[in-house]
């Protein structure tokens, strides 16, 4: 498993440019889509995801700590979509539930890294790493498919629901 992982750290910066097309190819589709459509909600949130993804790619290769710059792009980008949904006067889709998991998610994974890597100082596999690879790539794939299908494919916004019926029922039943 070992020698899996390093293979796909190999292929780190290549599979990093395949997600922002990914991105970049959301975009344009929900582009097309909205144009003759009042809501150009995921139009936008795709543009965000897609200028965060490749600023990214710009960022030095040779940097001492790429784990804590990527957990701060993340970090950034979660903030402009807080943003953009404060200031937004569109409905609130489906892919934006999907978008800020999908960034914490990322955002802790990168965090961990950073802490393993730098301040532990671990150099060899183990359970963590794979976690952190596997996670990561199936997170940046969701939300990819998310902005161009939006389904809630994993059921996120339904458990949201969910759970927030169940708080006000309870608020409810208290008064």
């Amino acid at each position: 498993m070992a020698d899996v992982l390093w293979g796909l750290v190999d292929l780190g910066y290549n599979v990093g440019i395949l997600f922002t097309w990914f991105f970049l190819i959301a975009f344009l589709y929900n582009l097309s889509a909205s144009i003759n459509k009042s809501d150009k909600s995921r139009a936008q949130l795709s543009f965000v995801m897609m200028v965060s993804y490749i600023a990214s790619l710009f960022m030095d290769p040779i940097i001492e700590t790429p784990h804590l710059n990527y957990f701060y792009y993340d970090a950034v980008t979660i903030l402009v979509l807080l943003l953009w949904r404060n200031f937004t006067k569109q409905t609130i889709p489906t892919p934006f539930y999907y978008l800020i998991v999908g960034l914490s998610f990322n955002a802790c994974l990168f965090l961990g890294m950073h802490y393993d890597i730098v301040i532990q100082g671990t150099l060899y596999y183990w359970w963590f790493w794979a976690v952190y690879i596997f996670g990561m790539y199936f997170s940046d794939f969701t939300m990819a498919i998310v902005l161009i299908t939006d389904k809630d494919i994993l059921g996120l916004v339904k458990l949201k629901r969910t759970l927030f019926n169940r708080n006000e029922l309870q608020v409810m039943a208290k008064k």
